[in-house]
């Protein structure tokens, strides 16, 4: 195993450390717990945070800032963060308009944000993300949370109240269906070895985002191919009209070069048309990785004039900034 390490145990919170230092205008990396805040808090705002393991930056601590998150709570590598993270972070940024939380569909996540939810002395609510179509049950939050974060975000920042934020997040999820494949596994830098095993002339398609296993292996195909199958289950499940404007995002997994995200995002774009759909807004580029995997997944959501607007607001954080 190769990776910029020292001792890997101490990665994440080294990481965190530069990522407070390059970006010390936005954030605030706070130790002990660990958590990242945005520099200047607004209390008169509902208050976004949320959190997950590390290795899927900049997926939550890189979206930290005006416009999207006021927190976010970074456990180990593919390890949920522990309540007083939540606990913490919820008392530094969070005011009288309240607290929402923006919770993954991983049972870790859900368990600590829901023991950290119950000793809360604040108003709060949360939003569970579940955008992952490769299974039937117990969809799993991928790439899809970062467009419940940009939307709500805006949201929340032009002065929505906590019911309000809520029922937003809780449309974008509903209107939001990815799918994902991988080439390659990952190396999680503690364990010192590839997560799972997959031959030179294989693909796992609707991999998760940690390496779980996906619908099936299958071999190798042309990009075409894999668009194909990840965009008829993705169209499938949101079973959208004629006409209907969405956002096309394309997201790579941390191993697979712009160029062939941006050939992805055309053929998907191409797919998009042949079905009568209009992709209006897009987003292509590494954002919800699982640390140096190879693959890419596809996500669509259905847009109307109000999604559109909060999309295009002001956002300032390390990893999304127009």
């Amino acid at each position: 195993m190769k990776k910029f390490t020292n001792l890997p145990s101490d990665l994440v919170y080294e990481s965190l450390l530069g990522l407070g230092a390059a970006h010390a205008q936005l954030v605030t990396v706070h130790l002990d717990p660990l958590f990242v805040a945005r520099k200047s808090p607004n209390p008169g705002k509902v208050a976004l945070i949320s959190g997950g393991g590390s290795g899927h930056e900049p997926l939550h601590t890189g979206f930290v800032g005006v416009g999207m998150l006021d927190a976010a709570c970074p456990g180990q590598v593919f390890t949920s963060p522990s309540p007083n993270q939540m606990l913490a972070a919820a008392k530094a940024v969070g005011g009288d308009p309240g607290v929402l939380f923006i919770v993954k569909n991983y049972a870790g996540d859900v368990m600590n944000f829901q023991m950290a939810m119950d000793m809360m002395d604040m108003e709060f609510a949360s939003v569970l993300v579940n955008d992952d179509v490769s299974l039937n049950v117990g969809r799993r939050g991928v790439a899809g949370t970062v467009v419940v974060e940009k939307m709500v975000g805006a949201a929340a920042e032009r002065g929505a109240d906590l019911a309000a934020c809520k029922h937003l997040g809780d449309r974008v999820n509903a209107g939001t269906a990815s799918m994902g494949v991988a080439f390659s596994s990952c190396t999680v830098p503690e364990a010192g070895v590839p997560t799972f095993e997959i031959g030179p002339g294989e693909m796992e398609i609707g991999v998760g985002i940690h390496g779980e296993p996906g619908r099936r292996r299958t071999p190798f195909q042309p990009a075409a191919a894999i668009v194909q199958e990840l965009m008829t289950e993705i169209l499938k499940d949101l079973n959208p009209k004629p006409g209907q404007e969405v956002l096309l995002f394309v997201n790579g997994l941390g191993g697979t070069p712009l160029m062939e995200l941006y050939l992805l995002y055309q053929l998907a774009a191409e797919h998009l048309g042949r079905a009568g759909l209009v992709p209006v807004r897009s987003l292509v580029g590494n954002y919800t990785t699982s640390l140096e995997m190879a693959g890419a997944s596809l996500t669509v959501t259905l847009l109307d004039d109000e999604m559109k607007s909060l999309w295009d607001a002001p956002v300032a954080t390390p990893a999304l900034r127009w």
